[in-house]
């Protein structure tokens, strides 16, 4: 059966405030609440096969504990294929990383916390994905842990602590979220029996197909993996196994970044954002008054600004949006990102 964990909140002072946070940071927006982990039976479950229960009506299929750059490396994954079909849509590919509190629909049903949430399930993003880009196939990398059910942690692209807070770092050649990427892909591809699929970076033949095309999307806490690749940009660009798939990339869409660390939230370092600027990249960042104009968080919104006029200064165009900002900020309108953007 699928495992579960019983939690015990235990709530300090008069305020009735909510059980719901999109992050559910150690920060100022978790002061006065108390987490006592009661029982844990067992690990999430490895969901293998093809499609699932959430999945009917919705053309999706779930590929359970795709290996990545080694066989202990593994992700869940969805894949929606094309809704139009074309001469090009064979090739063109969206991968999306997913926000906290975002899991497969049967997960979230499961956990009080996160079924008010279930509307951005796993499958829904990717149904509204494709609805985004319908030329496109769509896969969805579920983090390969998420600590009490809440923080996704995408320990297999990024160095990160137990609520999914990242340390980057630059390249290393057969290491790291490239080369993740890249050998998730290639596997999924395979067991999907998707014609011309990606071959693995290290196999004998590395010849990226005709018009492979990748779009990378991330999501709130989802975001770090793309800081990640930015971060490794220089290094992959550098090696031969490498380079043509990092030529790969056409667009790199950050929605709405924010995780439990307290900086490099948006990436501000200059020496890369100067590699991403001159990649042929195109870079989009959408954002929401829930993260970038928290004071609790300041340093949230002046990454946000100091990422994009960085790019600018050095001749990339970004493409950036404020959403809802006449709105309140609401962890609501921080999950229509997906929807908006």
């Amino acid at each position: 059966g699928t495992p579960v964990v019983h939690i015990s909140l235990r709530r300090d002072g008069a305020k009735n405030k909510s059980l719901i946070c999109c992050r559910f940071m150690l920060s100022a927006r978790a002061v006065g609440w108390g987490l006592t982990v009661v029982s844990v039976a067992g690990a999430m479950s490895s969901l293998s096969g093809s499609t699932c229960a959430g999945c009917r009506g919705l053309g999706l299929h779930r590929l359970g504990a795709v290996p990545g750059r080694d066989p202990n490396r593994t992700n869940d994954m969805l894949l929606l294929p094309p809704q139009i079909q074309d001469h090009s849509s064979a090739s063109k590919h969206v991968v999306f990383f997913h926000g906290d509190i975002q899991n497969f629909h049967e997960e979230m049903a499961l956990h009080s916390d996160a079924a008010p949430w279930v509307g951005w399930s796993l499958e829904q993003a990717g149904r509204v994905l494709g609805r985004r880009f319908p030329d496109s196939h769509i896969w969805v990398v579920r983090a390969s842990r998420m600590y009490l059910h809440k923080f996704s942690c995408y320990q297999h692209f990024v160095q990160c602590n137990m609520f999914g807070a990242p340390e980057h770092s630059g390249y290393e050649a057969g290491q790291g979220a490239f080369c993740q990427l890249r050998s998730l892909l290639s596997n999924a591809m395979t067991r999907a029996n998707l014609p011309h699929p990606l071959p693995p970076p290290e196999g004998s033949d590395t010849t990226i197909p005709p018009g492979f095309s990748l779009t990378l999307v991330g999501f709130s806490k989802g975001c770090v993996v793309l800081n990640q690749l930015v971060y490794e940009l220089p290094g992959a660009q550098s090696d031969p196994l490498m380079s043509e798939f990092v030529q790969r990339i056409s667009d790199m869409f950050w929605l709405d970044g924010g995780h439990p660390g307290g900086s490099e939230t948006w990436v501000t370092n200059k020496a890369v954002l100067k590699e991403l600027a001159s990649s042929g990249i195109s870079v989009h960042a959408h954002v929401t008054p829930y993260e970038v104009c928290d004071p609790m968080r300041a340093w949230v919104g002046r990454e946000h600004e100091v990422f994009v006029k960085t790019l600018e200064e050095f001749g990339a165009c970004p493409s950036k949006k404020l959403h809802f900002e006449d709105e309140p900020p609401s962890i609501e309108n921080h999950f229509r990102v997906i929807q908006e953007f």
